[in-house]
């Protein structure tokens, strides 16, 4: 089925806006708060090819095919935003999500600064405005909390350095250290889905958990979304992935004091303690320029930026010119001070 949110006032599908927290009727400017929401259901989904479903928009009649990983999307038809009941009900319902905290101008605003900011940009990709694209998508995520036990033993050394008449003594004392840690982490995120970029939905942290909220159709209107497509359980080995870096700080931290750590042995055993369904807010830009699109995602509650822009050979050349030559004149600086020369 169809959730559409309608306006109690003249009758068009209502929006989220970011800016308000509310839904927002894009015809008379009127609000409805998220948890008053009035969402009426149509008839359910149509079997279509290849996992696709048609769906049937409430407010023109037209039917929408729906992909199989599909939660949410807009009518293109009409325009109006819908959200696939089905698709976040059951199993699939998330458990919460943060909804978007910046709007759609607020996000290209934010954008275009961030171009302005390239260094090693070419100058046009700087001053052009050449959005393709902005689209806010909310990506289905897992939060883990994880729990490991890690057990260490190693060989630590603290040496000790004095001098004695005309003697200088090196003094070794050898440890047998046992460390065992107990270690949580909490809210580690992974993107369940199969068509965003790993590296990229990585570099959009961190997300403010303090903005998570009981999940609600009505955060979709207007948005896209996507259901998960890969379980807790099979992405749970990329979750022990990213927290790895953070145990073995955990575990360095622990033997300080020593002059040298070597170890012996290493248990770690990292376990599943809850993992819980979201959604957060990305919004996707599409930029062209010199003939290519190049993709960049946005973090939609914080604004942080990541992706890949063209890069100026000119600009590199002048930079690392500039850091050569930097160099140089230190250098011959030094060599005068010292009273030589230099060639």
């Amino acid at each position: 089925m169809t959730l559409h949110h309608k306006c109690h006032g003249c009758g068009s599908d209502m929006v989220f806006d970011a800016g308000t927290g509310t839904l927002v009727c894009p015809s008379c400017r009127a609000q409805m708060d998220v948890e008053a929401a009035d969402a009426r259901p149509d008839s359910g989904p149509k079997p279509g090819h290849d996992g696709t479903a048609a769906y049937h928009c409430e407010n023109c009649g037209a039917d929408l095919m729906a992909l199989p990983e599909t939660a949410a999307t807009v009518c293109a038809f009409c325009g109006a935003g819908v959200v696939l009941a089905d698709r976040v009900a059951g199993e699939h319902a998330p458990e919460y999500v943060i909804p978007f905290a910046i709007g759609r101008e607020e996000a290209i605003k934010a954008f275009r600064k961030w171009c302005r900011n390239g260094l090693l940009t070419p100058r046009g990709f700087m001053t052009a405005d050449r959005i393709n694209s902005i689209t806010g998508i909310y990506v289905p995520f897992w939060l883990y909390d994880l729990n490991s036990r890690v057990k260490v033993r190693a060989v630590c050394t603290k040496v000790r350095t004095y001098r004695r008449g005309d003697y200088l003594y090196t003094e070794t004392h050898y440890y047998d250290v046992y460390r065992e840690l107990d270690l949580h982490y909490l809210k580690v995120p992974v993107d369940a889905s199969a068509k965003m970029d790993d590296a990229f939905m990585d570099r959009l942290e961190p997300y403010r958990y303090d903005g998570l909220k009981e999940f609600r159709p009505a955060y979709l209107a207007g948005f896209l979304a996507e259901k998960y497509q890969f379980t807790d359980r099979e992405l749970l080995d990329r979750a022990k992935d990213k927290i790895r870096g953070f145990i073995e700080s955990a575990i360095r931290s622990s033997f300080s004091g020593y002059a040298t750590v070597t170890r012996v042995s290493e248990d770690i055993d990292t376990r599943h303690v809850e993992s819980r369904y979201v959604l957060l807010p990305v919004w996707l830009v599409v930029y062209d320029y010199d003939n290519f699109k190049h993709n960049f995602a946005m973090n939609g509650q914080t604004g942080k930026i990541t992706g890949r822009p063209p890069l100026s050979r000119a600009k590199i050349a002048a930079w690392f010119g500039g850091i050569f030559a930097g160099t140089l004149l230190a250098m011959k600086t030094l060599s005068w001070a010292l009273g030589g020369g230099f060639l």
